[in-house]
């Protein structure tokens, strides 16, 4: 995090990438008049991607509920009186399945969640066969099981899967507030386990939680600072769950909640400060307007969750996409061949 704390003049990046960002720089971005910002950031997403496109993913819970971190947003936390009732992992045809119906529906990337601390050995056979299944069927993998030994990175590398999702949620100094069974320090180092073994990076986070502006800019420049950009960025806004201490909290404090305009000035910081990643609009968009989604898209987000549900949040839908997409004129990502580890990007 030394980047984010040195003095240096603010200056606006002209889409080079760096990793060196400053916090006042970022914090100018977000900052900026939102006509200039959008066009900053459309700029600079146009260098790196099709503006008219978004990659369409599926997430899929194969291991749901019954999770020992008490991650106050979750629903799935053993802390949580949500009433989502633990599961054990699916079997693998009946993932294969699910991927089947999400490719079929136009998906190009099939993500996969369990919620794990962090996934046994016992169960790395089975998750190993999942990925093997996924990409037999020529679709993009991402897994995201929790923290993990460089063993097991390594074994999924070997496995062929494309992406790890690991978030790290919020900035440095909000972070204890959110979650105390592990450390900001612990996410990262499984980001480096999974970077070291060549598998692409999916690492972004939550707003909405209570955080103010400065938390937004060190999540943003947590991630911007890393050594290699993450490949994939998702943006969640946060869907409050009964039962959940965040979602408890948003019930008797609803002015934490973040107002639209601020999700698409974090949308577009992660955009000018890493240019070459997919961001992605993830959790809250069921009840995001059609406008507050397209201001999104002018502010460089590229891809997004299609399908009725998130693991255990609801989602917009794919015929709600589908329109959604025709009304903006904009069009599903192509698929592409699928490369390993590292090379995608």
């Amino acid at each position: 995090m030394d980047a984010l704390t040195r003095s240096d003049s603010p200056t606006i990046s002209d889409g080079t990438l760096r990793n060196d960002w400053t916090r006042e720089e970022i914090a100018s971005i977000f900052d900026l008049p939102i006509t200039e910002l959008l066009f900053r950031a459309a700029t600079i997403h146009r260098e790196y991607h099709n503006p008219d496109e978004v990659q369409l993913c599926t997430l899929l819970s194969i291991k749901t509920g019954g999770c020992a971190e008490d991650c106050g947003y979750c629903s799935q936390s053993v802390s949580a009186n949500s009433g989502v009732k633990a599961t054990k992992l699916m079997e693998v045809q009946q993932v294969l399945q699910r991927a089947a119906q999400a490719k079929d529906a136009g998906s190009q990337r099939f993500c996969m969640g369990a919620a794990w601390r962090n996934p046994k050995d016992r169960d790395m056979d089975t998750i190993i066969s999942i990925v093997e299944g996924v990409r037999d069927m020529g679709m993009e993998t991402c897994m995201t099981l929790g923290m993990l030994t460089p063993a097991q990175a390594n074994r999924l590398a070997e496995a062929g899967l494309d992406y790890y999702n690991h978030n790290i949620d919020t900035g440095p100094d909000y972070y204890d507030r959110v979650i105390t069974t592990r450390t900001l320090d612990d996410r990262l180092e499984t980001l480096d386990h999974v970077r070291g073994a060549g598998i692409n990076v999916c690492s972004g986070g939550i707003v909405g939680m209570g955080e103010t502006r400065d938390d937004r800019v060190d999540f943003i420049g947590t991630l911007a600072c890393l050594p290699r950009h993450p490949e994939s960025v998702p943006v969640n806004a946060l869907v409050p769950v009964k039962g959940t201490v965040l979602g408890d909290m948003l019930k008797d404090t609803p002015m934490a909640e973040i107002d639209d305009i601020e999700f698409v000035r974090t949308v577009a910081a992660a955009r000018i400060t890493m240019p070459r990643s997919m961001v992605r609009l993830s959790a809250g968009r069921e009840s995001m307007s059609d406008s507050t989604q397209a201001l999104c898209f002018m502010a460089g987000a590229n891809s997004i969750f299609t399908g009725d549900k998130l693991l255990t949040a609801p989602n917009a839908g794919e015929d709600k996409d589908a329109a959604l997409l025709k009304m903006l004129r904009m069009k599903p990502m192509r698929a592409t061949n699928r490369q390993p580890g590292n090379a995608h990007l």
